[in-house]
């Protein structure tokens, strides 16, 4: 469990943040080179990562029945997760033991996977079920050897992870808080793609220097600019956004200080994961690189901890999601294409994240160690 900020904690930083004009600020800059944006060789490098290290797939919200699966690409490979009949969460590399087929596309609910090639069939749990004509055309064979092939899933913080390879080291679990409780419903799934590296938008959710410039009529009138609570656990990172109403807590009695609903929290997970907790819904976003230059988001919306998942709780989280994907979202994806294709002009051999940045500076210091130990 991480070692956090408690909500009192957090509320007297925000308070004396407030009152001084200041933020939190990290210890030093960092350049990073904006090659790192683009170049091939390091785009394999940091896929190769990806398949060592233990990945956030889904939220458990999106697997809530028998068959409940989720099929997508992780790390460049095709990966289904499903409950399987004895309610355990497996994971497989997404192709039949034939001839390779798909078996699964997106999300959906199966009582077996069937090849669309040649109808082989694999039970839940990845047994080979059935083969057409079996007996005349694949006389003798193995059935066991022919399951579907299994990765390691663990289920932590409210979320599937899945580690494709032998793990170098054991990435976001160092210090993992409790961040998804079962009471969460989850409202729905979108997915969408940008010509961005994938690190690009993930570091504009990591600090709060740009909101009165890029979200000066969306997030700027509720909140503040460049007012932040930054922690650092492990790989990992929690920024903290104050909206002006916790202003209203200078009149409640310390022992009641709550932030829900007057923070939004975001939540880095390394290397590729946001959780956002904000007014009345709560964001898991899973960035999936395509290319040096193209990401693919995953973006899974539920309700908030500690609501009933009645139809007015469920309505006011879709609001509230609206909201933010039809301007924060936005905004942060325009000046992200506007960065990529910036780095295009040959202006900037790095990358300079000052004092602000504090996130960003550990998100790099954290890759670069972790790729570190892939020599």
């Amino acid at each position: 469990m991480a070692n956090i900020l408690s909500d009192v904690e957090v509320i007297d930083r925000i308070f004396h943040h407030i009152d001084n004009k200041t933020t939190d600020l990290g210890d030093n800059d960092w350049q990073e080179p904006t090659s790192n944006y683009s170049c091939p060789d390091r785009f394999a490098r940091e896929q190769a990562l990806f398949k060592r290290l233990p990945l956030p797939f889904c939220p458990v919200a999106a697997l809530p029945d028998v068959g409940s699966y989720v099929a997508r690409l992780a790390a460049g490979v095709p990966i289904v997760a499903v409950r399987g009949e004895d309610g355990v969460i497996r994971a497989f590399r997404n192709a039949c033991r034939h001839r390779g087929v798909k078996l699964a596309e997106g999300q959906g609910c199966t009582k077996s996977f069937v090849c669309g090639y040649h109808g082989w069939m694999y039970h839940l749990d990845g047994r080979l079920r059935h083969i057409p004509a079996e007996k005349g055309g694949f006389p003798g064979l193995d059935r066991e050897a022919h399951g579907l092939v299994p990765v390691t899933v663990t289920e932590r913080a409210g979320l599937i992870w899945v580690t494709q390879e032998e793990p170098v080291t054991d990435g976001a679990f160092a210090d993992l808080p409790d961040l998804i409780g079962p009471e969460q419903v989850m409202i729905d799934a979108v997915e969408f793609e940008f010509d961005v590296n994938w690190k690009l938008f993930a570091e504009a959710g990591m600090e709060g220097y740009h909101i009165k410039m890029t979200h000066r009529e969306s997030f700027y009138p509720y909140g503040f600019d460049n007012l932040n609570v930054i922690e650092t656990y492990g790989p990992n990172s929690r920024i903290i956004f104050p909206f002006k109403r916790i202003e209203k807590l200078r009149d409640v009695p310390r022992e009641d200080w709550k932030i829900d609903g007057l923070v939004s929290s975001g939540y880095h997970l390394f290397p590729n994961v946001m959780v956002v907790m904000l007014s009345h819904h709560t964001a898991v976003q899973i960035a999936e690189p395509i290319s040096p230059t193209h990401t693919k988001y995953i973006r899974y919306r539920l309700t908030n901890r500690g609501t009933d998942g009645s139809p007015e709780v469920i309505a006011k989280a879709k609001r509230d999601a609206e909201f933010v994907a039809n301007t924060g979202n936005i905004e942060d994806r325009d000046i992200t294409l506007k960065i990529q294709q910036g780095i295009a002009s040959g202006a900037n051999s790095h990358f300079t994240y000052g004092r602000f940045e504090k996130a960003i500076v550990h998100f790099h210091k954290s890759m670069d160690r972790m790729l570190a130990k892939m020599n």
